[in-house]
């Protein structure tokens, strides 16, 4: 896996410990406080999800949801901002499809 693009400005150590989301199956290491995109990008992850019209993979741009461009399904619901969602112990992440509609939960 490559080197994480983004590190944690202050490391709590194992006091900021202690919860384990799972992107496409893969357990990865959050801390209190962490939105799934923070732990996802401290944990390395480049690829959040394909683009619905180009393919192209993409990721979080401005992490205050405003871009659209870190929706993860989380938890079986489609089209979460995950710049927005604290990450909880057991979350169950996965890339948006290309094939799902951004409006698909309305």
């Amino acid at each position: 896996m490559p080197l994480p693009l983004y590190r944690r400005l202050i490391d709590t150590g194992a006091a900021g410990a202690g919860l384990t989301i799972y992107f496409e199956g893969r357990a990865i290491d959050a801390r209190a406080g962490d939105t799934v995109a923070a732990a996802l990008l401290a944990a390395g992850v480049r690829d959040f999800r394909t683009g619905p019209v180009s393919g192209a993979p993409g990721a979080p741009f401005c992490m205050a949801g405003a871009c659209q461009n870190c929706l993860l399904e989380i938890d079986g619901e489609a089209n979460r901002q995950s710049c927005l969602v604290e990450a909880r112990d057991g979350m169950r992440v996965e890339p948006r499809s290309p094939r799902r509609p951004i409006d698909d939960n309305v």
